[in-house]
């Protein structure tokens, strides 16, 4: 055997064996990290996507934002033709000044009928006081007829101012009567003018609001999507016009698979990786767990029962709040990116 023969029959074991022992500390090491650490590519972003929808119809006058920019909440994005909703407005106030009206005249009316009602009273006293008086009168010469003192013919003139003062104590105190009736009829018409201004002022408010509402504002701060609306297109009610993607609801959605599940609990530590910018330090916790499969929330969810069964491992869906990010990347996250994630389930 030559030298060269024997100097190869020695480097080959010896190559063997830096590979044997090379594949054997990667072995330990990714023994060590798997059996601390629970992983999945099949994750992405999620975040809270808010539909802009116009609550009343009306023709497009101006597009105030522009597609993929940040928006306030609260700004006004788009605004519709108003002009039918401000002559609504004119309408329901005009009304309501026409109901405060008829409140100021049935105040009127009551104060009349207040100061109706104090003459008839005072009527009323009046007639009982000359009732009183012809009772007396008449009482005294009724006595006096009998012994002759007095004709017949006084006797019957007394008699009948008896009678008249009766008639008229009668005919005041009905008098009275209606006068007291006016002025509850009066007070129950002005409780109906007072609930028609009120009912006018909600017409009023009622206009306000709709008014109101030909401003589309943006329902929270984030990057609003394309834009399913153009100027001078006719809206309606309830119709989505676009979205606008909140800035501050970014979080995780993990599919993790069944078997993965066993140790992972919320609150871990999870360490995150973003496919489009894998050198960014992200980091976050487990926040809770879907209640059902993936599969079994899906638009066909398979049966079991049906066919011939075959077994396949399923994924629960897990949310991962981000608890640290730098401002800058936060801005760059879309929702719907891949990512990486790593869940820490031992110290």
């Amino acid at each position: 055997m030559t030298t060269e023969t024997k100097k190869k029959s020695k480097i080959i074991p010896i190559i063997l064996g830096v590979l044997i022992i090379i594949g054997a500390i990667f072995g330990t090491k990714a023994y060590i990290y798997y059996s601390k650490h629970v992983d999945t590519d099949d994750a992405q972003i999620d975040g809270d996507i808010s539909p802009v929808v116009s609550r009343v119809g009306g023709y497009v006058n101006e597009i105030l934002f522009e597609e993929n920019t940040k928006v306030q909440e609260g700004q006004v994005l788009v605004k519709l033709d108003n002009r039918d909703y401000l002559v609504k407005l004119e309408q329901a106030e005009a009304g309501q000044k026409g109901a405060s009206a008829g409140v100021g005249v049935s105040q009127a009316q009551i104060i009349a009928s207040s100061a109706n009602t104090g003459s008839a009273k005072a009527n009323v006293d009046a007639a009982r006081i000359k009732l009183n008086l012809a009772q007396k009168d008449f009482a005294r010469y009724q006595n006096l007829v009998k012994d002759g003192s007095i004709t017949q013919q006084q006797f019957d003139q007394y008699k009948a101012q008896k009678e008249t003062a009766e008639a008229a104590y009668t005919a005041a105190k009905d008098q009275y009567n209606a006068v007291v009736k006016q002025v509850g009829a009066t007070q129950s018409q002005l409780a109906v003018s007072n609930n028609g201004v009120s009912q006018r002022q909600s017409d009023v408010d009622f206009a306000k609001l709709q008014l109101s509402y030909t401003d589309i504002k943006s329902p929270a701060t984030g990057i609003v999507s394309k834009k399913n609306v153009q100027k001078g297109q006719l809206v309606q009610a309830g119709q989505s016009l676009f979205s606008v993607v909140n800035a501050n609801s970014l979080y995780i959605t993990a599919n993790f698979k069944e078997t993965q599940l066993e140790n992972m609990t919320p609150g871990l530590k999870v360490k995150i990786e973003v496919d489009a910018y894998p050198n960014e330090d992200i980091e976050g916790e487990v926040y809770n767990f879907s209640p059902i499969t993936g599969a079994k929330g899906s638009l066909l969810p398979p049966d079991n029962a049906t066919g011939n069964f075959v077994k396949v491992v399923q994924r629960i869906p897990v949310k991962i709040k981000i608890t640290k990010v730098s401002n800058t990347l936060l801005e760059k996250l879309r929702p719907g990116m891949s990512v990486k994630v790593s869940v820490s389930i031992k110290d």
